[in-house]
């Protein structure tokens, strides 16, 4: 199992959301975050002129089966990308273990409802 926690530009969110519900992943944390990497901050002119130090992004978190993990790597690339400085990165990490609260499972049914793993 693994965490894909990719940080994009907000406008791509619904973008990303929609594409990743098409191929069947149906769930993520979406937070906001501001950061900065070659593409730094920038200047901006509002009442006066003022730097802003980091650029606002979004990170989604999804945790989906190793089996998946390409796909919604791709999935994201594609819907995320714009091909300027600031597109975002992805990072894939290893999930030692997963537990439902509620019913106590735990393993790869905690990504899924039963119902959905019969698909």
């Amino acid at each position: 199992m693994k965490l894909v926690k990719a940080i994009i530009k907000p406008f791509k969110v619904p973008e990303v959301k929609d594409a990743l519900a098409e191929v069947g992943i149906e769930g993520m944390t979406v937070i906001d975050v501001k950061g900065f990497g070659r593409q730094k901050g920038h200047n901006s002119v509002y009442r006066g002129e003022y730097a802003i130090e980091f650029m606002p992004k979004v990170m989604l978190e999804i945790a989906v089966p190793d089996t998946e993990v390409k796909l919604v790597v791709d999935t994201i690339i594609k819907h995320a990308r714009t091909g300027n400085i600031g597109d975002g990165k992805i990072f894939i990490v290893p999930i030692e273990e997963a537990i439902r609260i509620r019913s106590g499972e735990t393993g790869d049914e905690v990504l899924y409802e039963p119902e959905a793993l019969a698909r």
